[in-house]
């Protein structure tokens, strides 16, 4: 199909061959006045659009005027072809728009929450959960997903914590690959493939004291080696888009600082997409203290942001700007350049209604098949952290309570941005764990007590129709709850976070366990009865307590759509747990911010176990988290071989192979997740005391054993020195091999 009005006279192949591409852009660049230039540069939220009045909209008498470039989070098809057909139909040059969605982690068919996903360590699982999602929100008319973010976070009072990949760049950016390609497919030719947005540039993950949109300052250095790899590796991955970030860099808000998105993200590393602000960002920068709107407005664009979301700076303020000289039409026109480009990859001058198909709506969104897949890989992203007794799994036969806050509440199990759930459509903890039993046993509840006693912080962490609070009195909840419990074989404690908890905006002072939920706890172990704790959160949460009085730990995060059904599948033992962390989980919350691949100090503790005068540590605890990086227990035991090298040292152009033989010793089928990690011993600055390097995820039968090849090449032990200049450095390297970051053993080699 081509498209109806002026632009279609010079509709082209789908193809995105670059001289095409750019002969057809120049071609309507050519045609376009300042104010259409202007309007491709401006991204509305939608207006509560009914279907078939798209023209009598607020925004559809913009699109008409060529005054909108995209909008962001119309769910529908009938919806988006409406508004398509008043943007190629009735405006004056038929430029499609571009449509967004926060498709963070899933669609209807919603997946575990991010840093859940990266606990799995499965980036092929990932990368599926990505296709799934471009699918879905594809077959509802999207185009574009404001997704990966891929910001490192080291402090878990930072409530998005929950949308990122943990602690560690490589492991981010191998996650940041798989999004990338799951979202855009080979080459965002096909109707189920969409355009990805890479998210937040940069260092959006490390504000200050955790709170969100904070001041972020530090070295470039770190930038380089410790922040930057993830948002990189989805660049050369070739991301489609850009969103720039709240902080600021050196100073600068990321919106407007061109070293940032021009230097280096275009420049340095060569990516040639667009670039987007997050929710009125421009307009943010007024309070930053940049200038009013027109300044601000200015300022982002001379940087290289090229499309601004919401704040109207560019469609209010540039044409001003331009004729007082604030900004260029080189500048105007490389930005609108890079927008119609974008539009041109994804096949929408072709056929604008490429997305537009009522029938895939039907068929392809929230499908038996999709739901298998999100229940498979949701299991996969679950974290043991202890089972004393191996008191899990357990059986489906007697008495089971399922007592807590987070036990029967629906519209909490998706997690934070779910913005497309059907909450409705989804089971409780409680459902899925009385489907799994069925018959061969009674499972029963009880509310136990509330989020929290403080009505107004419940509130908060319950918006977006996650509400669940009881009106009936601490007191009366308790007393059902130990009723309930008295009766039971087993008790399951459905306890943490709810999905509000944590997401954006929902930074956190005191992560541990909510008052009323720990002397829920307390109650429930007093009565004797065994207990098993699922942990639901959106980062990781202080469990100190709890690890040393409860026999069961399992981390559950948010594991979406399907997480009632796959949570019981571990709980019974149908799925052997595998996840393992991906950021460090704190003694306590002035541990933070807290990672495995620190830099030592020149006055090391010798012992983490004990206090050490003129040491580096606290007076009052250890510095080790109580759960380290990498991290995650099974129903099984592997043992680790002794670590061999292939040789003692290597030259450029070299490589080394690192081995260790795996055994599954125990009596059940299960994964293993194996960490390389690497030390540079001797550098020209600082260097981390360990870096992953690599890992295998691997399938091991009971009894078991496979021997597994890590490859060390001279790019990896590369870094960026004080001159920001990427080397490896000759000298001595340890390699570290183990279940996690702390559990390793050792071998040196010299790079030549």
């Amino acid at each position: 199909m081509v498209m109806a009005g002026a632009a279609g006279t010079f509709a082209a192949s789908a193809a995105t061959d670059g001289d095409a591409m750019h002969t057809y852009i120049e071609n309507l660049m050519g045609r376009m006045t300042l104010e259409e230039k202007l309007g491709q540069l401006n991204l509305p939220a939608s207006d509560d659009i009914v279907t078939g009045q798209a023209k009598s909209s607020n925004i559809g008498a913009m699109v008409a005027a060529g005054k909108v470039g995209g909008v962001f989070n119309i769910k529908g098809v009938a919806k988006i072809r409406d508004l398509q057909r008043v943007a190629v139909e009735e405006s004056r040059l038929g430029i499609p728009l571009l449509f967004g969605m926060d498709v963070i982690h899933g669609y209807e068919t919603v997946f575990p929450i991010p840093l859940a996903l990266s606990c799995s360590w499965d980036t092929v699982a990932i990368e599926r959960s990505a296709r799934i999602a471009a699918i879905e929100a594809s077959a509802s008319g999207i185009c574009w997903t404001f997704s990966p973010m891929v910001d490192i976070c080291r402090d878990a009072r930072w409530g998005r914590a929950s949308e990122g990949s943990g602690e560690d760049p490589w492991l981010g950016s191998a996650i940041a690959r798989a999004m990338v390609r799951g979202y855009q497919g080979e080459s965002m030719s096909r109707n189920d493939e969409i355009m990805a947005c890479v998210k937040h540039f940069a260092l959006y993950g490390a504000p200050e004291g955790g709170r969100d949109y904070n001041t972020v300052d530090m070295s470039r250095q770190r930038m380089y080696n410790e922040y930057f790899p993830p948002y990189k590796a989805g660049a050369d991955a070739g991301a489609g888009s850009f969103m720039t970030s709240f902080n600021t860099v050196d100073g600068v808000p990321a919106t407007a600082n061109r070293w940032l998105l021009t230097d280096v993200l275009r420049d340095q590393w060569g990516w040639d997409g667009f670039i987007v602000t997050d929710y009125t960002a421009i307009l943010e920068m007024i309070d930053h203290g940049l200038g009013d709107l027109q300044q601000v407005s200015a300022r982002a664009l001379k940087a290289g942001t090229d499309m601004d979301m919401v704040a109207d700076g560019f469609n209010g303020t540039l044409a001003a700007s331009l004729r007082e000289g604030l900004v260029d039409m080189g500048e105007i026109d490389a930005a609108v350049r890079r927008v119609l480009e974008a539009k041109y990859r994804l096949g929408l001058f072709s056929d604008p209604y490429k997305y537009i198909d009522e029938e895939r709506e039907k068929r392809d969104v929230y499908t038996d098949a999709h739901r298998k897949e999100a229940r498979r890989i949701a299991a996969e992203t679950f974290v043991l952290l202890r089972n004393e007794g191996n008191l899990l799994p357990l059986r489906k036969e007697g008495r089971i309570a399922v007592i807590g806050p987070l036990g029967d509440t629906r519209a909490n199990m998706p997690g934070t941005w779910s913005v497309a759930a059907a909450f409705d459509r989804y089971k409780s903890l409680y459902e899925g764990i009385r489907d799994a039993v069925g018959d061969k046993g009674e499972v029963v509840y009880a509310k136990g007590s509330n989020l929290t006693a403080d009505p107004e912080l419940e509130a908060n962490a319950t918006l977006f129709g996650r509400e669940m609070r009881d009106a009936r009195s601490e007191e009366e909840l308790l007393a059902e709850a130990l009723e309930v419990a008295a009766g039971a074989d087993v008790i399951i404690a459905a306890l943490g976070e709810s999905s509000e908890f944590s997401g954006e905006s929902s930074s956190r002072t005191d992560i541990t366990l909510p008052d009323t939920q720990r002397r829920l706890l307390e109650a429930l172990l007093a009565t004797g009865k065994p207990v098993v704790m699922l942990n639901f959160a959106g980062r990781p949460t202080v469990l100190s307590w709890e690890s040393e009085h409860v026999d069961a730990i399992l981390n559950v995060w948010f594991g979406g759509s399907e997480a009632a059904d796959a949570i019981a599948d571990v709980v019974f033992g149908e799925v052997a747990p595998s996840g393992k962390l991906t950021m460090s989980m704190p003694r306590n919350v002035g541990q933070l911010p807290i990672y495995y691949n620190h830099f030592n100090t020149g006055r090391p503790k010798s012992d983490d176990t004990k206090f050490e005068k003129f040491r580096s540590g606290y007076i009052d605890s250890p510095n080790s988290p109580v759960y380290p990086f990498g991290y995650g227990l099974s129903y099984t035991d592997f043992s680790y071989g002794a670590l061999t090298l292939s040789a003692d040292e290597i030259g450029a152009g070299e490589r080394l192979k690192a081995s260790v033989t795996v055994t599954n010793t125990g009596s059940r089928d299960a994964d293993e997740v194996v960490q390389l990690y690497i030390r540079d011993l001797v550098g020209s600055s600082a260097r981390p005391v360990k870096e992953l390097k690599g890992f295998s995820r691997v399938n091991l039968k009971a009894g078991e054993s496979r021997r597994i090849d890590f490859e060390i090449t001279p790019e990896m032990l590369k870094f960026y020195n004080f001159d920001l200049e990427f080397v490896a450095e000759p000298g001595e390297f340890e390699v570290m091999v183990g279940p996690d970051s702390e559990r390793v053993q050792s071998q040196r080699f010299r790079l030549k």
